[in-house]
């Protein structure tokens, strides 16, 4: 019971840091609403899709609401997070292709193998060290974007001013100590559908 209770506390605080607040973007602690070179009107359809995905994954099963993240940029989708088998894989990657409005789809889900703390840290500290590293170069505009790593490998999502940041993000991520690749899946600013005025 008491485990259960410590549960429901732990769920509150990551869905309370989730959700997008009038200072944050849609991503939540991703892209900043201030900095984000969508116009209103793409990232209220983004919005939409990812709320719509979300709700369509967590009908399916209710574990997903953990184990999957989606993220939607300029009507694309990426997903990532582990699954039990690879038709789960592949049904969520279904629902995705069904959402309205879906351009694309990237998915990123891994098959879960057997918990490794050690592995999961080391993930953790090269999530933070790029993290850090795109904060200090003042020539990213870190806010706009989310990064994921899983068994050393880092997945980068989010819209480049420039194909000069773009090129500076992918940079900094190979140049993390332990990283064995780098997935990015980085839209420029030029090939947004419409552009912020």
């Amino acid at each position: 019971m008491r485990n259960s209770f410590l549960l429901i506390i732990l769920f509150s605080f990551i869905l309370v840091g989730c959700a997008g607040v009038s200072s944050k973007g849609l991503f939540g602690t991703g892209v900043s609403v201030a900095l984000d070179p969508r116009t209103v009107g793409t990232q209220i359809d983004d919005s939409i899709m990812q709320k719509t995905i979300s709700a369509k994954i967590l009908a399916k099963d209710k574990k997903y609401l953990i184990g999957v993240k989606t993220k939607v940029l300029d009507g694309r989708i990426f997903i990532t997070g582990k699954v039990d088998r690879p038709e789960e894989k592949l049904l969520i990657t279904k629902l995705a292709w069904e959402t309205k409005g879906a351009r694309s789809v990237r998915n990123d889900i891994k098959i879960k193998e057997e918990f490794n703390f050690k592995q999961s840290a080391k993930d953790l500290l090269i999530t933070s060290q790029l993290r850090t590293a795109l904060i200090v170069n003042k020539n990213i505009k870190a806010t706009n974007y989310q990064i994921d790593t899983y068994k050393k490998k880092i997945y980068v999502y989010g819209i480049a001013l420039t194909s000069e940041e773009k090129d500076l993000v992918i940079s900094e991520a190979k140049e993390i100590l332990d990283v064995e690749d780098v997935i990015a899946s980085i839209i420029l600013l030029e090939d947004l559908r419409i552009q912020r005025e």
